[in-house]
């Protein structure tokens, strides 16, 4: 499994071999052991299959190929409505629709996401995130008719891989790893850690084509600007609010 983790890569183009419900229940059983909040394990994972429904939600992922052409998508979703409902049903009293329990909720999916991930890549699957399921949260609940208590997390593609790219860059762990405590960073700091990111040839590229100055630019003008950033949060609390985490 170390090798698998080693050796890992975002797939964004698969074979059309199908996976099996066996392959997938077990790879998806074996996930659900993962760490969860107080034992509740509230998520909930909604597996797509269909093109139909596949082409529903390909606009909430700005028609990425691989949402139409992945085998398989899963929807892992923070889900309190199954927990709420057990303790309607045993005459106990829940509250959980507050902003704590959305957050226990996520942080207990994305554990599960990438232990799926972690799984399914050892079993010679590819995966890509789709970090697109935060920004279109409501046509997402919409299309895969989530009920009050459940929120879209994270969308994995999942499928045998068609390619093999090159490794995505990752920043030194001394740039990562704090001791003891928090050691914020000095600029000859930020210099040593980004400066092999910033000399690949095809963030050298990024710069040029996006006529900027600095790979940093590209990021800040370009890819995650001010006016995204603060759309996507207002669009993500009034989907937070509108299933039942801040009422």
């Amino acid at each position: 499994m170390l090798e698998s983790i080693r050796n890992r890569r975002t797939i964004r183009k698969y074979q059309q071999r199908d996976i099996s419900d066996s392959l997938l229940n077990e790879m998806l059983e074996l996930s659900f052991k993962a760490s969860t909040v107080g034992n509740m394990q509230v998520y909930s994972v909604v597996v797509t299959r269909d093109h139909e429904m596949k082409l529903k939600l390909s606009p909430a992922h700005f028609n990425q190929p691989m949402v139409k052409n992945a085998p398989v998508l899963l929807t892992f979703c923070a889900d309190f409505n199954r927990f709420t409902k057990w303790c309607e049903f045993r005459k106990a009293l829940p509250s959980y629709n507050n902003f704590q329990s959305f957050m226990s909720a996520a942080i207990d999916t994305l554990l599960v996401a990438q232990t799926f991930c972690t799984i399914a890549e050892e079993k010679g699957l590819g995966i890509c995130y789709l970090g697109t399921t935060t920004y279109n949260p409501d046509m997402i609940i919409n299309a895969l008719e989530l009920p009050k208590l459940v929120f879209p997390v994270t969308t994995i593609a999942l499928g045998y891989p068609d390619e093999m790219p090159n490794q995505i860059d990752r920043l030194p762990i001394e740039g990562l790893i704090h001791n003891e405590y928090y050691h914020d960073y000095t600029s000859s700091d930020i210099d040593k850690i980004y400066t092999y990111k910033e000399s690949l040839v095809e963030n050298l590229g990024f710069v040029k084509e996006n006529n900027k100055e600095t790979l940093a630019q590209v990021f800040t003008d370009v890819r995650y600007t001010k006016d995204i950033n603060e759309a996507t949060s207002e669009s993500l609390f009034r989907a937070i609010r509108r299933q039942g985490f801040l009422d």
